[in-house]
């Protein structure tokens, strides 16, 4: 079984080097980015499509898998003035969950705002509305995963 803490407790427990998994959980899709085994950049890789746990849980496990990754970085959907509300609450039921099927460290990571940066950079980029919603899962794990590479490259 895996263990959940913050990002930066997390990070003790990967190996110095391997890829990450980021995720962004909603309540109908996954968005999955992954990082480079030097954990310097983050891609954005899949949307999936919500169905039941255990479905889900084997996609991202196989994702994981493909890409030899040693860690999962979770974005953790807090308040603005910082207090936790179901959101995070599903998202820390999902992470007890998904530890008991893989022994990858699960880090949290404050996701507040990702999604809506991750718009406007579409937007600004002028992107249409109908690929925006197809992509913007994947680039919002992209965007939770990349500000967790940058933070871990501080310690």
């Amino acid at each position: 079984m895996a263990v959940i803490l913050p990002l930066t407790e997390a990070a003790d427990h990967w190996p110095a080097r391997g890829s990450l998994i980021g995720l962004d959980l909603g309540t109908k899709t996954i968005g999955v980015a992954v990082s480079d085994p030097d954990r310097k950049i983050a891609t954005a890789v899949e949307t999936i499509a919500r169905k039941a746990f255990t479905a889900d849980a084997r996609r991202l496990l196989a994702l994981a898998a493909e890409r030899a990754a040693v860690g999962i970085v979770l974005g953790l959907p807090i308040n603005m003035d910082g207090s936790e509300g179901p959101r995070a609450q599903s998202t820390r039921a999902f992470a007890r969950n998904l530890a008991k099927l893989t022994d990858m460290p699960i880090g949290f990571w404050d996701e507040r705002l990702s999604t809506a940066a991750v718009e406007r950079t579409l937007i600004e980029a002028d992107v249409s509305r109908a690929r925006r919603a197809a992509v913007i899962d994947q680039h919002a794990a992209m965007f939770i995963l990349q500000g967790a590479l940058d933070r871990l490259a501080r310690r």
